[in-house]
């Protein structure tokens, strides 16, 4: 009985990451709205999430953080000048460095190129 559980919660994970797609282009929409420093944990995340490697745990966890940025109604609403994103990025670092040890080269560096496209320096 507990094998079929166990079945059970891998089906439900795996119907979880393939109903909760995170869009790139409203995620990068809120980024260019956000500003360059919740930008960077919130690609590492996307691109987290992305990768095949990532764990589902890892995967929901990240998808819950990302999602909390894209709603702009939270603890600290978006549209409040100066402070409204201070929250996101809060949940984002406190996420990503839970998982850190999952973040390869290869993410940080797809991560990065993202982050230098969208924000030029």
């Amino acid at each position: 009985m507990v094998s079929s559980r166990n079945s059970n919660k891998e089906v439900f994970e795996a119907e979880v990451l393939e109903s909760s797609v995170i869009d790139e282009g409203v995620l990068k929409k809120i980024l260019l709205r956000a500003g360059r420093v919740i930008a960077q944990p919130a690609l590492e995340g996307f691109e987290l999430i992305m990768d095949n490697t990532t764990p589902p745990q890892v995967r929901l966890s990240i998808m819950g953080a990302l999602t909390y940025l894209i709603v702009p109604f939270d603890l600290i609403p978006d549209f409040i000048p100066a402070s409204g994103f201070s929250d996101d990025l809060v949940a984002l670092t406190a996420v990503i460095s839970l998982w850190q040890h999952h973040i390869t080269p290869e993410i940080k560096f797809r991560a990065k190129s993202k982050l230098d496209k969208w924000f030029p320096l």
